[in-house]
C-alpha cells in the first residue's frame, strides 16, 4: 500500500487515535484520584504513544494535502473558527507542558508533577476533544456536498 492510498484514511485514523486519547486521560485520572498508580502510569504513557502517533500522521497528511478550506456557511464559521483557533494554540502549548508533566513523573517529582498536571490535563482533553469535533464537522457534516 502506497502513501497515496493511505493519505485519505488519515483523518478518520486520527479521530480514533484522538478519540481514544481523550478516553485514556478520563481513565487516567480515575484512576489517580483512585490512588491506582500503575493503572494512571498505563493510562497516561498509552495516552502519550497515541497522541504521538496522531502527531506523525497529522503532520504526513498535511504535508501531502496541504490545506483544506471549511466548507461550512453561515453562523457556523465563527464558531468553527473559533474552536479550530483555540486547538490550534492549545495544541502547541500542550506539547511542553506534556512534556514537562512527563519528565517530572519519570524524576519521581511527585510535588511537582501534580502540580502541573492539573493544567496539563484539561488542556490535553480539550486539544483531543476539541480535535473530534473538528473532524467531524469538517469531514462529515459541512462537507460541501449536497
Amino acid at each position: 500500500m502506497t502513501l497515496d492510498e493511505v493519505i485519505p484514511y488519515l483523518p478518520h485514523f486520527q479521530a480514533v487515535l484522538n478519540t481514544s486519547a481523550a478516553l485514556l486521560l478520563g481513565v487516567g485520572y480515575y484512576y489517580i484520584r483512585n490512588d491506582k498508580r500503575n493503572l494512571h502510569r498505563l493510562c497516561m504513557v498509552t495516552a502519550l504513544i497515541i497522541s504521538s502517533v496522531f502527531m506523525v500522521s497529522y503532520l504526513t497528511y498535511h504535508a501531502e494535502v496541504g490545506y483544506l478550506p471549511f466548507k461550512g456557511q453561515g453562523i457556523i464559521r465563527p464558531f468553527y473558527f473559533t474552536l479550530l483557533a483555540s486547538h490550534v494554540i492549545l495544541a502547541a502549548v500542550i506539547v511542553p507542558m506534556v512534556l514537562s508533566t512527563v519528565f517530572f513523573a519519570i524524576k519521581r517529582n511527585f510535588n511537582s508533577h501534580p502540580r502541573l498536571a492539573r493544567w496539563t490535563l484539561p488542556l490535553w482533553f480539550y486539544v483531543s476533544v476539541s480535535g473530534v469535533l473538528i473532524y467531524i464537522l469538517g469531514f462529515h457534516v459541512y462537507t460541501g456536498e449536497i
